[in-house]
């Protein structure tokens, strides 16, 4: 039996080379990256516009030699991440995401990954219904083209609704089963970059969603959360949820990832179950950045 890859999403360590971000995870002990590729530009909020492996102009050289430095290490570049809004309310920024992940798609193609992370997105002023036509007009096309080239699509399941800046609707479509039957619809190669933590914010069942939909788990992030219950009773569910849930490391959080571990086991998930940090108790200084990577490091393999 293949068993699942521990593996560590790179956004973290920004500022970081790719050969630095190899060699600290090498060292750590992880088998796996989720390489983060946005463009290289100033970010727009917290965790994004971070480049561990530039696209943009991405030669078969390049890649290979990223693929030989990872491989020396022993460490396997289980997926290419780009989590933007390509159904932003902005045309220019829809426009410009879509593109951009056309180039990370060729990347992953090129690379041999054959796996890319992203967001669905969402026009966060229109209903669901809007949104969901919206995707099937939109999404078909790249589905097709990562097709042509023998990569799969894994979406989180992250509403991107936790400010008021992304009030009403949030920036990504992606968040129930409802929807995530609607999208799997448009064909094969589209699945989940399945998060925990998000199904704690809306209240779901965690581990029932992985027997559900065993087939479409294509990648998994470890990701924690808390709920403070003093907070909702004093602002409530309805307001935005930055008011009352802060993101933790994977066992400081509300998430069973016993469990969980336990039900990704039972369906043979074998692919890459990638830490991503984003626990501000553990970002004062880069020295406390890889202590929280290490503190979940050590919790998550115990586990696994």
């Amino acid at each position: 039996m293949t068993m699942m890859k521990l593996g560590l999403h790179t956004a973290i360590l920004e500022g970081y080379s790719f050969e630095q971000v190899v060699d600290y995870a090498a060292e750590t002990g992880f088998e796996s990256l989720e390489v983060c590729c946005w463009p290289q530009e100033p970010a727009t909020r917290r965790y994004a516009g971070v480049t561990h492996i530039d696209v943009d102009g991405l030669t078969e050289e390049k890649a290979e030699a990223y693929l030989a430095y990872a491989k020396r290490r022993g460490i396997k570049i289980a997926a290419l991440a780009y989590f933007p809004n390509p159904m932003s309310d902005e045309p220019e920024v829809a426009e410009k995401s879509r593109k951009h992940l056309y180039k990370v798609i060729d990347a992953a193609k090129l690379m041999d990954v054959r796996l890319v992370t992203t967001f669905i997105g969402r026009d966060k002023r229109k209903t669901v219904e809007e949104n969901l036509e919206m995707m099937e007009e939109i999404w078909p096309p790249i589905l097709s083209y990562a097709a042509e080239r023998g990569v799969r699509i894994a979406i989180e399941n992250c509403p991107m609704y936790f400010t008021g800046d992304e009030w009403p609707g949030g920036n990504n479509l992606a968040t129930t089963p409802e929807i995530w039957r609607r999208m799997f619809a448009m064909g094969p190669n589209i699945g989940l970059c399945f998060d925990p933590s998000h199904m704690v914010l809306l209240g779901m069942n965690v581990w029932k969603p992985v027997e559900a939909f065993a087939e479409r788990m294509f990648h998994i992030h470890f990701k924690d959360l808390q709920i403070d219950q003093d907070k909702v009773e004093e602002y409530g569910r309805f307001t935005y949820p930055g008011l009352w849930h802060t993101p933790k490391l994977p066992g400081h959080g509300d998430v069973d990832f016993p469990k969980l571990i336990t039900k990704l086991n039972e369906i043979g998930y074998s692919g890459s179950a990638c830490l991503e940090c984003e626990d501000r108790s553990f970002e004062g200084t880069p020295e406390d950045i890889k202590h929280g990577i290490e503190v979940a490091y050590r919790y998550l393999h115990t586990l696994m």
